[in-house]
């Protein structure tokens, strides 16, 4: 639902040229039955775990059958668009090539990136609105031995929206780690947690050095707001 600004990913171009790239988009769907909607954190969590599992997916890379969509999307704006399925729809979805991811109770299903214009009739029939969900309860406290994808305090999100920005999190995430880092990450199943982070700690987060989001406000949130910081215990500045 939005395209981050990111000149520190491996795709190292100035905007301009990420705008002037050809552009394309990483479909998601969250499975959201009337009766049985998904917990908010959950979904966040299981967007986030579903752009790292194509991100990590062998045919997303080398001469797999995905790697050329996913590096000509990478090598623009990593723009992710998170639209809702239930019953039928959720099922023509499922018919078509992607990954479903599955959490709690939230149910994600990403697919290889397509272009801006050039969706999948099945996908682009599908709502963006409607994802505004609720946690029954508060999520428990943040296991800071695994990572965790802070959403600002400052930013009011639709769910969909904020699945797309935990998804862009975990992908700076990605883009940093080594390839060791990366494959301990992917084999213990993806780990992580969503939060949000309370305002002094927040300050304290996108001053770290850590991976931050800065949306490019083509929905919903200003240009440039700052909406996730990635906090991977591996790419914490050492403390003196």
């Amino acid at each position: 639902m939005s395209t981050p600004d990111t000149p520190d990913s491996p795709f190292r171009h100035a905007s301009t040229a990420r705008d002037e790239a050809p552009q394309f988009v990483l479909p998601l769907v969250a499975r959201i039955e009337r009766a049985a909607p998904p917990a908010r954190t959950d979904a966040l969590e299981t967007a986030a775990r579903a752009v790292l599992v194509i991100l990590g997916d062998e045919r997303s890379t080398g001469d797999g059958e995905w790697a050329q969509a996913m590096h000509d999307w990478q090598d623009a704006r990593i723009r992710k668009v998170v639209r809702r399925a239930r019953g039928a729809e959720w099922r023509r979805a499922e018919a078509l090539p992607g990954i479903t991811v599955t959490g709690k109770s939230a149910e994600v299903r990403v697919f290889p990136p397509v272009p801006l214009d050039g969706w999948p009739k099945d996908l682009a029939r599908l709502q963006v609105s409607g994802t505004d969900l609720d946690d029954p309860e508060p999520p428990a406290g943040a296991d800071s031995t695994h990572p965790v994808l802070w959403m600002s305090p400052d930013v009011a999100m639709s769910a969909g929206k904020a699945m797309a920005q935990a998804g862009h999190g975990a992908q700076l995430a990605w883009w940093e780690l080594s390839d060791e880092d990366r494959t301990a990450w992917r084999e213990a199943g993806f780990p992580l947690s969503v939060r949000t982070a309370g305002p002094a700690h927040w300050r304290e987060l996108t001053a770290s050095g850590l991976p931050v989001v800065r949306d490019a406000g083509f929905t919903e949130i200003a240009p440039g707001s700052c909406t996730v910081v990635a906090d991977h215990p591996a790419l914490r500045p050492a403390r003196p």
